[in-house]
């Protein structure tokens, strides 16, 4: 931990080496982001609710799911550029030093600018908790906390299995940015709008609906149960396979020569 807080300061520092860029570019990121709740927004001015959820209950689901999915790309990052790594050869220099793959991989690179997502969302957030209609109570409190934290790991998981792919194509496969990045977008609303099918393709396979759907839910006294409130937890073991995953493709690789 104190090594990787030692990259961690060497990519903050290089980042901000000229701050006004820096500060410009994350105020930049943070109108882009904007875009997607004037989206929300725009839907709202023909429909009253959509599936049952009001304009601040969706606006809820669309910052949890922005938060959630910042965090994943400012710190695995790295497994977003991972294919470059193993295209030019960079990936076989991480073989031969003494620290895991997966360390090495995370503190290659660390993207401080995508924290303009996340502050987009912190403002949607603080928009929405006090008009929402929820009654805030310490287990409520709790379950966004979980919602947040547990959405981190679910895309950081998305990121490693498109990562792992790389070792049988070498190059990327773009169809993974469906779940990624299509997942942040489809987070937009409750995951249960787009259809019974998706609803469970999302909790069984690729479980962003267990972070999303289900504690909010719970949040908005739909569901009593307990369950629904600890959900976010059953989606944390996703990242087990997606390590599998990626020690397969690591047994599999083969240097590019370069």
């Amino acid at each position: 931990m104190k090594l990787y807080f030692k990259f961690f300061t060497i990519h903050l520092k290089s980042q901000m080496q000229y701050k006004v860029t820096f500060i410009l570019n994350i105020f930049g990121r943070i109108i882009m982001s904007f875009a997607t709740v004037a989206g929300v927004l725009f839907m709202f001015t023909r429909f009253n609710e959509v599936e049952g959820f009001t304009v601040s209950q969706t606006l809820l689901c669309t910052s949890v799911v922005s938060m959630a999915f910042s965090f994943a790309e400012v710190f695995a990052r790295g497994f977003d550029i991972f294919p470059r790594l193993l295209a030019n050869g960079e990936f076989d220099r991480a073989l031969v030093r003494p620290r895991g793959i997966i360390f090495q991989v995370l503190a290659s690179h660390i993207e401080f600018l995508r924290l303009g997502i996340f502050i987009q969302a912190l403002l949607v957030l603080c928009y929405a908790i006090p008009n929402s209609g929820i009654l805030w109570s310490w287990d409520k409190i709790l379950t966004l906390f979980l919602m947040i934290s547990c959405g981190g790991v679910v895309f950081f998981g998305l990121y490693i299995v498109y990562a792992s792919f790389s070792f049988f194509t070498t190059e990327g496969l773009e169809f993974m940015n469906i779940l990624i990045y299509g997942g942040r977008e489809f987070g937009r609303y409750p995951y249960s709008v787009y259809g019974g099918g998706v609803l469970k393709f999302l909790t069984y396979v690729v479980p962003l609906a267990l972070f999303q759907y289900y504690p909010l839910l719970y949040l908005l006294d739909r569901a009593q149960t307990v369950f629904y409130m600890f959900a976010p937890l059953i989606s944390v073991p996703f990242i087990i396979p997606c390590y599998i995953f990626f020690r397969v493709g690591l047994r599999r690789y083969k240097s590019t020569g370069s």
